[in-house]
């Protein structure tokens, strides 16, 4: 399911040949990815309220299907933005929040002593559905002519692919018996409490801080994923074959961060590996414009650090939401912590857009994520469980 519904990240591939095909900036096309960013925050917690009643194999298959469907009528858009917009902005956001959401809320229940691990494990897989669907998306439009083609055949391959494997989740029949932790073990989810709910976690102020955190760290890592490929061009001074390995690398990046980070916060706690990423992210954005331009390793070194915190964000916070409110109705409450993911698609890659479109320089907006990313540091620092 994750690595299907992984394949919205490749959408830099798509981007500059839509803007050839319509004779559109860098901003008008990817209001289309920034629309299904916030379509998607809002579905998700739609389907976390949802799996109260029909369980994640009925809202997973819907938006396997819905993901796949809008894919495929985007081969429809023709010569309008607007259709674009209505079905790569609107259809596939609802699919791909219903479908992400599913697999989150089931795993806890599954594995109750290492939930950052079993995150980690499902959310890496989003990733690698971009490494995987970069060069075949590349491949189809190279042999097509047309993106508008290549959408048509990937939506139907989308929609067998997340809709069959969404068949397969379901929540388990009990939960298992918690493993007691050793001596020196910090596994967070054992002391949480089990009687938080959705209510109840919006009257603590630790909800507010985990969006806040979602939010800037969603915000940082979009501002790539938004325009890899050009970005790799003007910047890190690519060639078109290198640019097109940049986006797979990106990828790469992202699953590792997924599996890496949340697996480390079972050990550490998530507050310290949400420091410890926003910290080098505000290295690796500062220096991106500064050492970047100037060797193409460099520039994917930093990305890769950069990406990898971003991956990490995904796969760590329905970890730490699980720690401090329990996995009793956590598929609801890191849904609702999403939606900043869907506002964060108008930060910090609107910025990247709208700079690159005035200046024709990625630089400003780059320093400016770093030093956001260098004052967003002070927020896990300060959390704390909630009473």
């Amino acid at each position: 399911m994750q690595a299907g519904l992984g394949s919205f990240y490749s959408w830099s591939v798509f981007r500059e040949p839509l803007s050839s095909l319509y004779g559109a900036n860098i901003t008008e096309v990817n209001v289309a990815f920034f629309l299904a960013s916030l379509v998607f925050a809002i579905a998700a917690f739609g389907g976390g309220l949802l799996m109260r009643r029909v369980g994640p194999r009925v809202v997973g298959v819907a938006g396997g299907v819905l993901y796949g469907l809008g894919v495929f009528l985007s081969s429809f858009a023709g010569e309008s933005l607007l259709v674009l917009y209505l079905t790569y902005g609107l259809v596939v956001g609802v699919g791909l929040g219903l479908g992400y959401i599913a697999p989150i809320a089931a795993l806890p229940g599954w594995f109750p002593d290492r939930p950052g691990l079993a995150y980690g494990m499902a959310v890496c897989g989003f990733g690698a559905g971009s490494a995987i669907n970069v060069p075949v998306a590349t491949a189809l439009i190279s042999s097509t002519g047309d993106p508008l083609r290549a959408f048509g055949v990937l939506g139907l391959a989308y929609t067998v692919l997340i809709g069959g494997a969404a068949s397969l989740v379901r929540n388990p029949p009990e939960e298992p018996e918690r493993r007691r932790p050793a001596k020196g073990d910090s596994v967070k989810a054992a002391v949480a409490p089990l009687a938080w709910d959705f209510r109840g976690a919006l009257r603590t102020w630790q909800w507010y801080a985990l969006w806040a955190i979602f939010f800037l760290n969603v915000s940082a890592g979009l501002a790539i994923l938004s325009d890899a490929k050009a970005i790799a061009a003007s910047l890190g001074g690519a060639s078109a074959t290198l640019a097109s390995a940049f986006v797979v690398m990106v990828a790469v990046a992202d699953s590792t961060g997924r599996l890496f980070w949340p697996a480390l916060s079972d050990r550490v706690g998530q507050g310290t590996v949400f420091l410890a990423m926003f910290l080098l992210q505000a290295v690796a954005f500062t220096l991106l414009p500064l050492l970047g331009a100037g060797s193409f390793a460099v520039f994917c070194a930093l990305s890769f650090v950069a990406l990898s915190c971003y991956g990490g964000g995904y796969g760590t916070m329905p970890a730490f939401v699980n720690a401090y409110y329990g996995s009793g109705d956590v598929g609801t409450i890191y849904a609702s912590i999403i939606t900043a993911s869907g506002l964060a698609g108008f930060g910090v890659p609107l910025l990247l857009a709208l700079s690159a479109d005035a200046t024709g320089s990625y630089g400003p907006a780059l320093y400016a994520t770093g030093l956001l990313m260098l004052v967003g540091a002070a927020i896990p620092l300060a959390m704390r469980p909630p009473d």
